[in-house]
């Protein structure tokens, strides 16, 4: 009996010892932005910065924009447990220019834009006076808008520039705005692999002032955003009908993070996807988050539609989130 007791207290040690701890990237601003962009990227692990088929999203890499066939939009909607939002939507657009498609002497000189809108919120906060009794409910909204610009120099090099515009309305009286950049390149290695490097949330930060709301007891604050360094890389099998990707990124040398994804067609119209996120090698007991999706898309004259669904494990939350998109290429 005390042999099983002895057993029983070492096991209950050793799932106390396990609980995951506090990582300090969590608590750093902006974090509604690193947690991906969309059905397929999220479906995906968010390991798409060496991605260069499908909807592309340079929200992971700026210079994907080049690779973009047609015209891509795409919108999802999140549904999130704790009265919060996160939506989606962007657009993407490459231009070729120089010489004309029937001339293949050279390659042609192309360039690539890209706009989107990422929006995050919680609702249904609740004010209470010092008894404890309700007296109003406040919400906030936290947005990133982007401008991406890229440029194919060769068929082996893009390099890409995002504009990053942060707007976050915490109360009526308070907000704050921040204007950072990412900057990324894609080296086509082969016609199956593909290397990224990317820097994201270059000089992103928040400056608050309370004046408004505090009087001469406000003070002025900065929040500076996690510097963000990621390679990733991509292995594409055509005859499998079969994407995959992986990615190292750290931030500020305070974490290190590996995602890896995978998207594979079943017919020309169905498209499985999974992944894994936030595999933390510098805190092991930080959570990873788990994710699978998929999308179906349904030609319509020269018009695509693609309705998008994805499933990621939110470690620390009631429900698991779900991301419900739809996409257009024309």
């Amino acid at each position: 009996m005390i042999k099983r007791i002895l057993v029983i207290v070492f096991l209950f040690s050793l799932v106390l010892e396990a609980q995951p701890k506090y990582s300090e990237i969590s608590g750093m601003a902006g974090s509604f932005s690193r947690m991906g962009f969309g059905s397929r990227g999220i479906g995906m692990g968010n390991a798409l910065s060496a991605v260069t088929s499908g909807h592309l999203s340079t929200y992971y890499n700026p210079a994907l924009a080049v690779f973009q066939i047609d015209n891509s939009f795409q919108t999802s909607y999140s549904f999130l447990s704790l009265d919060r939002t996160l939506n989606f939507v962007s657009f993407t657009k490459r231009f070729e220019m120089g010489r004309n498609r029937s001339d293949t002497a050279k390659t042609r000189s192309v360039a690539g834009l890209s706009a989107g809108l990422i929006n995050a919120g919680v609702s249904k906060i609740e004010l209470r006076d010092g008894q404890g009794n309700k007296y109003d409910e406040v919400s906030t909204s936290e947005n990133l808008i982007y401008v991406s610009l890229a440029n194919q120099f060769s068929s082996k090099l893009a390099i890409g520039l995002t504009f990053r515009f942060y707007y976050f309305s915490l109360v009526d009286e308070l907000s704050a705005s921040s204007l950072g950049f990412d900057i990324g390149a894609l080296y086509n290695f082969s016609d199956r692999i593909k290397i990224s490097l990317v820097l994201s949330d270059i000089n992103s930060k928040y400056k608050w002032d309370t004046g408004a709301l505090y009087g001469a007891n406000g003070k002025n604050t900065d929040n500076k955003f996690p510097l963000s360094k990621k390679i990733g890389i991509s292995y594409s099998l055509p005859e499998y009908n079969l994407v995959t990707a992986l990615e190292v990124e750290n931030y500020n040398s305070t974490a290190t993070f590996i995602r890896a994804g995978a998207e594979y067609f079943v017919i020309e119209e169905l498209a499985l996807r999974g992944g894994i996120d936030k595999m933390n090698i510098s805190n092991g007991d930080f959570p990873m988050r788990s994710s699978f999706g998929f999308s179906y898309f349904y030609k319509l004259s020269k018009l695509v539609i693609g309705v998008d669904y994805a499933f990621a494990i939110e470690p620390y939350s009631t429900h698991d989130q779900h991301i419900l998109g739809i996409n257009f290429k024309f």
